[in-house]
């Protein structure tokens, strides 16, 4: 969306100083989100990454017809795993396959069924505003082509699905405005199929999608580089929206935005709301992936959606995509003993408090604009939801940083309005932002102004 560039003296006089400053809501939901951040059991994620190790691989080529090995035994272990969950809520979950048909591919050269696993817990007054969780099944060893030979993949991505259960069985039993989506991707490693079918099945569908958090690697606290650390994670994020037209470039240009995209103030919310877990930092990293190398929360990107990759701090490339050997003294292979639980317990509790919080809050502001050139006052501009959509909204706070700063340190709450002035605070000198407030004291992402920062790019 375009930024407003309405005059000033066309805008209802509303200054947040010049006025008493609204009183924010009490934050009622600290408690809440407080005990979902220590809620994650390290024993449960590792009974279920030693589940899926136990199918032998998990090949996207893989058997899909025997009960003990394959992607197929896998795959309907984890939708009976969402279903018992479910029937623990009073079947609040929608647990269901969406899949595709993938052929003529250098890694799927045949027609092969690419079958995630998602399961739906529909929001309460906002049921088609999503956010999402995902983990991949699938597995490889060092030929990407091998189907056959072991590939127990717990690392990667066992750890991912485990905690993506874990946060289904925590989240289920809370009720939420917005819907959580638990996913189980296929097909990653032949080329992100899992992930583009997902994507344009939300499209098709209709979905809001305000977050998607990937979570691929997550269980390995020693690195190749011999450092130890199983108190930070690393959360990736693309600079720009992939969907960007050139005249919303050229736009930018002058604006500002290139590194505060919907993804990347995702990823400022989820280190923000690392807070809520004990002993772990977040590290945010201002790239869509690691260094040349790709993720499932790409497809998500590329079709306009706000999607990051979380993920451990340091990895372990003996323990990658590796046939099971030992040489010349070195062991090679992502094997159960190269995970971490208790990592992996922190990392989920981390997805499932961000989760959380941002279905608690109200959707994020729509159509936000910026004016204050050439004064020496920054007013902001916004759309109120839709009622429906917003039922527990109480307001919206203003957030701005200086151009150097990585995270929003600056913010006023305004209350329940569509605009406000930040008086002698020039806009030349800082970023600015505006999220919305729910009646409990949790807030949604923060929405940088413009084309370039709008989570309404669907």
């Amino acid at each position: 969306m375009r930024l407003r560039l309405a005059a000033l003296a066309c805008l209802p006089a509303m200054s947040a100083l010049a006025q008493t400053a609204p009183v924010p809501p009490a934050a009622s939901a600290e408690a809440r989100l407080a005990a979902i951040g220590t809620a994650p059991s390290a024993a449960r994620i590792e009974a279920d990454i030693r589940k899926l190790v136990s199918f032998g691989t998990r090949h996207t080529l893989s058997d899909t017809r025997s009960d003990t090995r394959g992607i197929g035994a896998a795959r309907r272990w984890v939708f009976e795993e969402f279903q018992r969950i479910s029937k623990d809520c009073g079947g609040c979950l929608e647990v269901r396959y969406v899949s595709g048909t993938i052929a003529g591919e250098k890694r799927i050269p045949d027609p092969v069924e690419v079958v995630n696993v998602i399961a739906i817990q529909r929001g309460s007054s906002d049921p088609n505003r999503y956010v999402l969780m995902s983990g991949d099944i699938d597995s490889r060893v060092s030929d990407v082509m091998n189907a056959t030979a072991d590939a127990p993949g717990a690392n990667d991505d066992a750890s991912g699905v485990a905690g993506t259960l874990e946060a289904a069985r925590i989240l289920s039993k809370q009720k939420f405005a917005g819907s959580i989506v638990y996913a189980a991707l296929s097909g990653e490693e032949q080329g992100l199929f899992g992930g583009k079918i997902l994507a344009e099945h939300a499209l098709k569908q209709g979905w809001r999608v305000e977050a998607v958090l990937n979570n691929d690697m997550i269980g390995n606290s020693r690195g190749l580089n011999g450092v130890n650390d199983n108190h930070s994670v690393r959360v990736f994020s693309d600079g720009t929206r992939v969907t960007e037209t050139a005249e919303e470039a050229r736009q930018r240009r002058f604006t500002g935005g290139e590194i505060d995209s919907p993804s990347r103030n995702l990823a400022r919310y989820i280190a923000r709301m690392s807070a809520y877990v004990p002993n772990l930092d977040v590290m945010m990293v201002y790239r869509l992936d690691r260094f040349g190398r790709g993720g499932h929360h790409r497809p998500f990107n590329d079709v306009g959606f706000p999607a990051v990759r979380v993920m451990e701090t340091n990895e372990h490339y003996d323990r990658q995509h590796q046939d099971l050997r030992t040489e010349h003294g070195r062991v090679y292979g992502d094997t159960l003993d190269g995970v971490d639980f208790d990592y992996a317990a922190r990392i989920t509790a981390l997805n499932a408090v961000s989760l959380a919080g941002m279905a608690l809050a109200p959707p994020p502001p729509a159509q936000v604009g910026i004016e204050g050139a050439v004064t020496a006052d920054t007013t902001l501009t916004w759309a109120r939801p839709p009622a429906g959509q917003a039922g527990n909204l109480a307001g919206y706070k203003l957030y701005w940083r200086l151009t150097t700063e990585p995270q929003w340190s600056r913010s006023r709450y305004v209350g329940d309005v569509t605009q406000a002035t930040l008086q002698n605070v020039v806009i030349d000198n800082y970023f600015f932002g505006v999220a919305a407030v729910a009646k409990d004291g949790s807030e949604s992402p923060v929405v940088f102004p413009g084309a370039a920062g709008s989570f309404g790019a669907y």
